[in-house]
């Protein structure tokens, strides 16, 4: 008498883990994603979080790359649930073509998504923590990448693969892509492309806030002290810095454009002065990342006057 197989308990909660990782990884990008696209601010526990978040590196055509992550892990999600809605004893036919695809759907995101997170996390490595130590650490980042290969991992322990040489080879193919694809969309990041220096290039959103005498003031004093703005005209934080100044003394900030194709990019400044995130500031020869409260600005620089500032 012959004993009927049992199937793995693995094999049976499969999808559900898949679907919970990739839940956590929706809540991670999810809460970025909002936070960028909105101006708050993150929370971070070291200042690394927030320089590898303003970074070249945390935006793609102009959009920041939590949001690609989010639809990504939000995909990964109804790929793995996809079958578990339709039952084999309804529609026996749909529910086997379906489990059959999205394992394969399944497959090829976990892939992707995990060599992406190990780029990026070398990136991370040789960019930030090699220049700031642990506080160079971006713990939103580290979190994606683990989640990512937790998905890669369950994906290839949840059920019995046919064709290992097969699945070796698409996961071949599919990492070469995403290499390929990295390289080529961050092959300008922070300006490190050449481009003209032309009024053509790209500049940011129009400023709608109006400057004080204090605003004017503290802008003047900023350029006149030999001070620096390093950003970039498709840095949100960038813009929200611009905000505080206002118009007309928007105008008057020394600003750097590190984007090389910006209006009057200057990205070999930026390369020299090592800027890793936008903006920065440099003051009396120090720098200082992210957005700054003209209260901040005044205090750093030595300006004496007028602090009635209306933005």
């Amino acid at each position: 008498m012959s004993r009927r197989r049992q199937t793995p308990w693995i094999h049976r909660y499969s999808r559900i883990i898949l679907a919970a990782i990739a839940g956590l990884g929706v809540l991670n990008t999810g809460y970025l994603a909002i936070t960028k696209l909105f101006g708050g601010e993150t929370t971070c526990p070291t200042s690394g979080c927030e320089q590898v978040l303003s970074s070249g590196y945390a935006y793609v055509f102009g959009l920041p790359l939590s949001l690609f992550g989010f639809v990504a892990y939000l995909s990964m999600v109804g790929f793995a649930l996809a079958p578990l809605i339709v039952k084999p004893e309804t529609n026996k036919s749909l529910h086997t073509t379906l489990d059959s695809w999205t394992w394969r759907f399944l497959f090829a995101g976990a892939s992707a998504m995990m060599v992406f997170s190990f780029y990026l996390m070398y990136i991370m490595a040789t960019e930030f923590v090699a220049k700031y130590g642990p506080q160079g650490l971006c713990y939103y980042c580290v979190g994606s990448a683990i989640t990512a290969t937790a998905l890669f991992v369950i994906t290839l322990l949840g059920r019995t693969w046919d064709d290992f040489g097969q699945l070796f080879f698409t996961g071949v193919i599919v990492a070469v892509v995403v290499l390929v694809g990295s390289l080529g969309i961050y092959a300008d990041v922070n300006g490190a492309g050449s481009s003209a220096l032309a009024e053509s290039g790209q500049a940011g959103p129009p400023i709608t806030t109006t400057s004080g005498q204090a605003e004017t003031a503290l802008a003047r004093h900023l350029r006149d002290t030999g001070a620096k703005m390093y950003g970039a005209y498709w840095c949100p934080h960038c813009h929200d810095q611009k905000q505080l100044f206002g118009e007309p003394a928007v105008h008057d900030i020394p600003y750097v454009e590190c984007a090389a194709d910006g209006r009057n990019p200057q990205p070999d400044l930026c390369r020299a002065a090592n800027i890793q995130g936008f903006p920065t500031w440099q003051i009396n020869g120090q720098l200082y990342a992210g957005t700054q409260p003209l209260q901040e600005l005044a205090k750093l620089s030595g300006y004496q006057g007028s602090t009635d500032f209306q933005n």
